[in-house]
């Protein structure tokens, strides 16, 4: 028994909390897998990123009024981009996984590698109110510099030492690549080229600035691997040294050294080095060729049953009892259990006894025995079979036809005694 159910909610309802939560799930996979998972990136530290003066979020946007096809990269996947990558590494990266991506780019792409110099840290939360209001997020207070000490680590013609300076009076000047200045500090970074190395900027003491990777003369990596600069005084590129037209200019031009001068160039910030990233895992893979035609066909295949399930044929059924109320339905559903469990023969004991009690009632005789009840039908219908033939037939039967024959026989003796 079935009964239509009114729906509390319309299909345009069900429909728009189905797709809004299957775009929702879509969207919670795809930035997993690419894992970018919420984290605050703007955290003041050296990267593009950041908009803190040791940052390079300022560099980003100067590309990007320049025309140039930027992209921020959080997964490893970004590594492996045939164009410029921009490697930003924190003060105590490994140097083994500096190299292996060196290494893995010599026949990929050219690439710039910013070192960081400052350790930095936010403003208090304690500032006057007149100060607190103009500090916007993701500033940073300039502590103190440093020049890392994992590039003598890297494997040539990649590594060199570096040093850090202070000039007394002033600050330092730098000159290359067509462009001269000053440096927004008295401390400096430099480093000492190697042979296989060429200085791109100097400062007014001659100390390198920034290198071009070039290999020995005549070598493999000279002649076939593709280039890597090193900008090893990061203020020349970062927030604070691109306060400077000069710098600005000089940033601009560095990259487009390191990107071979390409008007097509696309160039990508990375930021797994930064902590941005995660190892590529299966719900990644999902989302790269050759594995995301198969994920497409699936999202699709959702989409196909989810609109059937919405388009089926009239309201929704709500099912009624198992077990209907009253006597009558009582009995169908006992003799319905009976059937189902195929124990019909069970029933014609219980027929017969009921059947003879029925007859003793009609024929006036109490309880008889059958005997008794058949010398009675002898005299009211001596035409008939006896009751004890019949009953003998009910408890012979077998078979579900055998059964229902005689039981039809005792219902029609019984009827026979009623005319």
């Amino acid at each position: 028994m079935r009964q239509t159910s009114q729906n509390p909610f319309s299909l345009r309802a069900v429909l728009a909390l189905v797709v809004i939560g299957f775009l929702a799930f879509i969207a919670l996979l795809y930035f997993i897998g690419t894992g970018n998972t919420g984290r605050q990136s703007n955290d003041g530290r050296a990267h593009a990123a950041s908009v803190g003066l040791n940052g390079f979020a300022g560099l980003v946007k100067l590309l990007e009024a320049e025309g140039v096809e930027v992209t921020t990269s959080r997964s490893p996947s970004g590594l492996e981009s045939y164009g410029l990558v921009v490697l930003t590494p924190p003060p105590y990266a490994d140097p083994e996984e500096i190299s292996e991506i060196l290494l893995d780019r010599q026949y990929r792409g050219p690439t710039l590698v910013i070192l960081p110099k400052w350790y930095a840290t936010g403003f208090s939360d304690r500032l006057p109110d007149e100060i607190k209001d103009e500090v916007k997020e993701g500033w940073v207070q300039l502590l103190s510099p440093a020049m890392v000490g994992w590039t003598d680590d890297l494997p040539q013609p990649y590594a060199f030492s570096g040093e850090l300076d202070e000039i007394e009076n002033g600050v330092g000047s730098w000159s290359g690549l067509g462009h001269a200045g000053a440096l927004p500090t008295k401390w400096t970074t430099f480093a000492k080229v190697e042979a296989d190395q060429e200085a791109l900027v100097t400062d007014q003491s001659g100390r390198t600035l920034a290198i071009d990777i070039i290999g020995a003369e005549n070598s493999e990596f000279y002649d076939n691997a593709h280039g890597a600069v090193f900008i090893v005084e990061p203020d020349l590129v970062n927030n604070y040294g691109l306060a400077d037209a000069n710098r600005a200019a000089l940033a601009l031009e560095l990259v487009r050294y390191a990107g071979y001068y390409d008007e097509n160039m696309a160039v990508t910030f990375d930021l797994t080095l930064n902590g941005f990233g995660g190892s590529t895992n299966l719900l990644t893979l999902a989302f790269r060729p050759p594995f995301l035609a198969a994920t497409l066909c699936l999202i699709l295949a959702l989409l196909v049953i989810g609109w059937r399930a919405f388009r089926r044929f009239g309201p929704p059924a709500a099912e009624g009892p198992a077990i209907a109320f009253g006597k009558h339905r009582l009995i169908a559903n006992g003799a319905g259990l009976i059937l189902r469990a195929k124990r019909l023969r069970l029933l014609a004991e219980p027929y017969v006894a009921i059947t003879q009690a029925r007859l003793s009632k009609t024929l006036g005789l109490g309880h008889a025995e059958p005997a008794e009840i058949d010398a009675a039908l002898a005299r009211r219908l001596p035409d008939e079979r006896p009751f004890t033939h019949r009953a003998a037939d009910m408890r012979s039967a077998r078979s579900d036809a055998e059964i229902l024959l005689a039981a039809r026989a005792l219902k029609e003796l019984e009827g026979k005694l009623h005319r």
